[in-house]
């Protein structure tokens, strides 16, 4: 299939021939957005996967402290979480394009400022001595382009004229290809950090960061596909005449308008925090275990074990079938989390827990590729963007809660108690998917009516 061009957007190239019996579902893809959109959309994120990892690495490098690097690096979450909504909302406002642009200009002029702040400190061991550098951390996280909650929006416009009512089979390929690619992403990000860091520099991997947002986010900002994403449109109800504006009744009657639309929201908003409560409290918990045997470093080579199953069962979504509901999967993968997340307890060695690790990751995939449907479908008219990069943000928030809390009680009581919170998280989000049982059917049957 070719690629759309500036003038024929994605929207108006789809193809009206019936889906091919052969190629697989993923052949789909290419045909909805072009051949280009896959890698483009998957290596553009991988700055964001970088970030983290090679601020902490930097800054403890040069000023020998973990406390600095530490805190430079949760800066970088922090400003991620909340600048991701905000850019969500501007490109329901404005267009990804500008929005994008606009960012990785600013993203990597702050990732730069990282590494120069970075070295104007050497030796400072006092994180208050070192306000500059998590300050530029800080700024890096908050205009970091959202590249995968912003690839998911597209996704969601380009499959919405090939869905029939109760057939999502298009949209699902689709956010489990992006499930996949973020999973890959947050794993060659660290390692990629790893070996540049090591073998060359610190300062080198946030250097090709900030290259690679110079050019390939402004690539997939620029792709045809943007064109097939709606503007939200400016509420202009009030310019009716006099009976409309009597009928509408005062202004808190519609502010509560707008916060019910927004309500069904704050149930994959919450399941977000949860799951990323779940990876940080794993993440901290897998360091203690990981010292007791070999080395605090291993911890990531066992968390990316979890990722690989991750990314795999994500990719198996797509080929589900359509009459078993997004609510059911989400409860269903839940309560698989919570009841495998029990094994983590076992005494078990190294090699033990990797096949633990492949056991857990399984269910967890699908169910974020299915709490991210399930936020596209509860999103209120023109604020899809606004909701998938909140989406976003409940993980960052949700693993830096999780690392927290998880690495203080591995700390106090070791591993296992660290894996308490993995475990609690994983309920939490099984309740969660209990509730959205009972409200995404009826916002499913409303949808189709309409």
């Amino acid at each position: 299939m070719h690629t759309p061009t500036a003038s024929q957007s994605p929207a108006a190239s789809r193809p009206t021939t019936p889906r091919r019996k052969f190629g697989g579902r993923f052949a789909r893809l290419p045909a909805l957005a072009g051949s280009g959109f896959l890698p483009l959309g998957l290596f553009a994120r991988l700055p964001l996967a970088m970030l983290t990892l090679g601020t902490l690495t930097l800054a403890t490098s040069v000023t020998g402290s973990y406390a600095v690097g530490g805190a430079a690096a949760g800066a970088v979450g922090i400003g991620s979480a909340a600048g991701a909504p905000v850019l969500g909302w501007l490109a329901d406002r404005f267009s990804q394009r500008p929005v994008l642009l606009i960012s990785a200009a600013l993203n990597a002029a702050a990732v730069l400022a990282v590494i120069s702040t970075a070295y104007l400190i050497p030796g400072v061991h006092d994180v208050s001595a070192a306000g500059g550098v998590i300050s530029a951390a800080f700024l890096a996280g908050l205009s970091c382009p959202q590249v995968g909650p912003l690839a998911r929006v597209r996704w969601m416009a380009l499959t919405e004229g090939s869905r029939r009512p109760g057939d999502s089979t298009d949209l699902d390929v689709a956010l489990s290809y992006e499930s996949t690619a973020d999973e890959l992403t947050f794993v060659l990000g660290p390692a990629l950090v790893g070996v540049l860091a090591s073998l060359v520099a610190p300062w080198l991997p946030l250097a090709l960061a900030a290259a690679l947002t110079l050019t390939l986010v402004p690539a997939f900002a620029v792709h045809p596909t943007h064109a097939a994403v709606p503007l939200r449109q400016k509420d202009t109800r009030r310019k009716g005449n006099g009976s409309q504006t009597r009928h509408r009744g005062p202004g808190h009657m519609r502010n509560s308008s707008r916060l019910a639309g927004f309500a069904p929201v704050a149930l994959p908003v919450l399941a977000m925090v949860c799951m990323g409560t779940f990876f940080g409290s794993a993440q901290a918990a897998l360091s203690a275990f990981a010292a007791g045997f070999a080395t605090s470093e291993a911890a990531g080579l066992l968390y990316a074990v979890m990722g690989i199953s991750s990314a795999a069962a994500a990719i198996s979504v797509a080929y589900w079938p359509a009459g078993f509901p997004v609510a059911a999967r989400w409860v269903a993968g839940a309560a698989a989390m919570t009841g495998l997340s029990a094994l983590l307890f076992l005494p078990t060695g190294g090699w033990g827990m990797v096949l633990v690790l492949l056991a857990l990751g399984l269910p967890v995939g699908p169910v974020m590729v299915t709490v991210f449907a399930i936020g596209g479908m509860v999103a209120p008219a023109g604020r899809l963007a606004t909701v998938m990069t909140a989406l976003a943000s409940g993980i960052v928030a949700g693993t830096a809660l999780g690392s927290s809390v998880g690495g203080q009680l591995a700390q106090d009581a070791g591993h296992g108690a660290a894996f308490l919170v993995t475990v609690a998280a994983a309920a939490a989000l099984f309740a969660l998917g209990a509730v959205a049982a009972a409200v995404v059917p009826s916002r499913e049957r409303a949808a189709q009516a309409s």
